[in-house]
């Protein structure tokens, strides 16, 4: 994706920094509640696709990656991680990552997958889905590492467009939306401003306006699911140029 505007408002009027759900969990620690929990579960969800792509690029087959993917986020929900958690350095997708990394160390040597998992699915995800996506992955010899970010950056993108879209649909907006996404991406097949004006009978002028206005609450959604994964408000800037330096990698 490309033609987003990221940083959507001026930055002195943003909101105050919300109990997200990455910033909930840590404050839980070892006191876990059931807020905690649930928001460690649509985290864990969110990251299914990255991490089942890091699984498998690192040269497990398909159902292998699955149970060793389950398997990880069975121990992650059961057992306390959140320890060696600095705060100061509290971005999900790298805690969750390096916690992936040392569970296949241990799982080395395991061969069955019901050892790893033991027949349990603690997240509802769409294994079929979450291959799909990595056949589409380029077949060039990227890192493990690379594409991990990569499909998280994808991911981030994915669930901010969704977002917008459902915003747009319930205030009855949908056929606007759906004229104007292609403006949120780098499609060079997406329609002209005047002959979308034509299909929804407005001048181009107000064409032009409604995608900028898309583009800019599209950058304020993007900064919403950023937020969710980071600790503290400094460090969303800072995850939405790894965003798009991931994507251009």
């Amino acid at each position: 994706m490309r033609n987003l505007e990221p940083g959507g408002t001026n930055p002195g009027t943003h909101q105050p920094f919300a109990v997200t759900h990455w910033s909930l969990v840590l404050a839980a620690g070892r006191d876990s509640t059931p807020d905690a929990r649930a928001a460690m579960e649509k985290l864990c969800r969110t990251y299914w696709p990255p991490l089942y792509a890091f699984v498998r690029r690192s040269g497990h087959p398909p159902a292998d990656a699955q149970d060793l993917t389950q398997g990880f986020f069975l121990q992650f929900l059961q057992r306390n991680f959140l320890d060696d958690v600095d705060p100061r350095k509290g971005r999900f997708r790298s805690f969750l990552l390096a916690s992936l990394k040392h569970y296949l160390s241990n799982e080395r040597d395991r061969a069955h997958a019901q050892k790893r998992g033991g027949g349990l699915a603690p997240i509802s995800i769409d294994a079929q889905d979450a291959e799909g996506r990595y056949l589409h992955e380029p077949a060039d010899p990227m890192t493990p590492e690379k594409l991990y970010e990569r499909r998280w950056a994808l991911t981030v993108l994915d669930q901010a467009l969704a977002r917008l879209q459902d915003e747009y649909a319930a205030s009855g907006r949908e056929t606007i939306f759906a004229q104007l996404k292609g403006e949120l991406t780098s499609d060079a097949a997406r329609a002209p401003h005047a002959e979308i004006a034509r299909e929804l009978d407005m001048t181009p002028g107000a064409v032009k306006v409604a995608a900028h206005r898309l583009r800019q609450r599209f950058g304020e959604v993007l900064r919403a699911e950023i937020a969710e994964t980071v600790a503290r408000p400094e460090d969303i800037e800072e995850e939405i140029q790894h965003l798009f330096q991931a994507l251009g990698s």
